[in-house]
């Protein structure tokens, strides 16, 4: 029996079968999500006039704050909202399926960080325990829970305790993972210092108004002189999508196999740009989101590189200053 478009999103083995899954997960959203359908008519791109994936139309990620952008055939059993400074308004994301959703990032981290029964996880997020309805709380917390380790915790204020921790687990060989928002790990790094080479740090982006942003790099830079540690690595993600990408290090994230990212003209948002290395408004394919909307046009301005991967430089003007990326825009 043919698989379901749930099930076979997580078999993709190459090209060829993503483009042929990406149109018809447009064809399925396109029945299905009113939002979504009404917003291609107008711009005129039903699937009578979408042959191939660059002309899918990507829906602006504005809508799921003004719109319930759902195409399930029954209720959610969840809704994420997006992080942001007080006053502005949250995208709502509404999720029938959380079963695909922990799929979707239980097989991202182990292809891209490790079996999580190898790790105690532990997570500076304060903005995020702060609020209700966030999909990275959702995340860590089902990965904390398939780690088992007895040290797995949240902090919200505790910089001594999580310190003592750090030290503890280093003490004791265990390879540990340190989730933060980055406000709080510079917070962290002011009043501790470590010596943890051996530590995995994975910045979520983002000061949500409680500091003055930073280039990705001197924020690294910061972190790794204070925790010790060689690199600093990253997780891009936003309460819009159900699937992450992840960088080792570098600025270059790297996405799943039912990911992509494509880069559109900065000055016509309807087109699709080819040169690698250019930078243009980051278009998402997060064919996870199933019941969604899978093609998502975001507020953030990057690049991609030539073998795939994806660099975020900043945001366009007026975006709101949200969600788990970085931050202002390069000179």
């Amino acid at each position: 029996m043919e698989r379901t478009l749930a099930e076979r999103i997580f078999h993709l083995r190459d090209e060829a079968g993503f483009e042929e899954l990406a149109l018809e997960t447009f064809r399925f959203q396109y029945a299905r999500c009113d939002v979504y359908r009404h917003y291609a008519d107008g711009i005129g791109h039903n699937p009578e006039r979408v042959r191939s994936v660059e002309e899918i139309p990507f829906l602006p990620i504005g809508f799921f704050k003004t719109q319930t952008v759902y195409g399930g055939d029954s209720p959610a059993e969840a809704v994420f909202t997006s992080s942001g400074t007080t006053g502005m308004t949250p995208s709502r994301h509404h999720v029938q399926s959380l079963a695909i959703y922990r799929r979707s990032f239980r097989e991202t981290f182990r292809q891209m960080v490790g079996d999580p029964k190898d790790f105690a996880i532990l997570a500076l997020l304060p903005s995020y325990l702060e609020r209700q309805g966030s999909s990275l709380l959702y995340m860590v917390q089902s990965l904390m829970e398939e780690s088992g380790h007895p040290m797995n915790r949240f902090y919200l204020h505790q910089l001594d305790t999580l310190s003592e921790n750090l030290e503890l687990l280093a003490a004791q060989g265990q390879r540990t993972i340190l989730f933060g928002v980055s406000f709080a790990l510079l917070d962290l790094v002011e009043h501790h210092r470590f010596h943890l080479p051996e530590l995995m740090v994975f910045e979520t982006g983002g000061m949500k108004g409680r500091r003055k942003e930073l280039l990705r790099e001197e924020l690294h830079q910061r972190l790794c002189e204070g925790l010790g540690v060689a690199r600093i690595r990253s997780e891009y993600g936003m309460a819009e999508l159900l699937s992450q990408a992840y960088s080792d290090g570098g600025e270059l994230f790297r996405c799943p196999p039912w990911m992509r990212v494509l880069t559109r003209d900065m000055y016509d948002p309807l087109r699709i740009t080819h040169e690698p290395g250019r930078n243009g408004g980051l278009n998402i394919i997060d064919l996870a989101n199933l019941y969604s909307c899978s093609f998502i046009a975001t507020q953030d301005i990057g690049r991609i590189a030539p073998d795939g991967r994806f660099s975020v430089m900043g945001r366009f003007d007026q975006a709101d200053l949200r969600g788990c990326n970085l931050l202002v825009m390069e000179e």
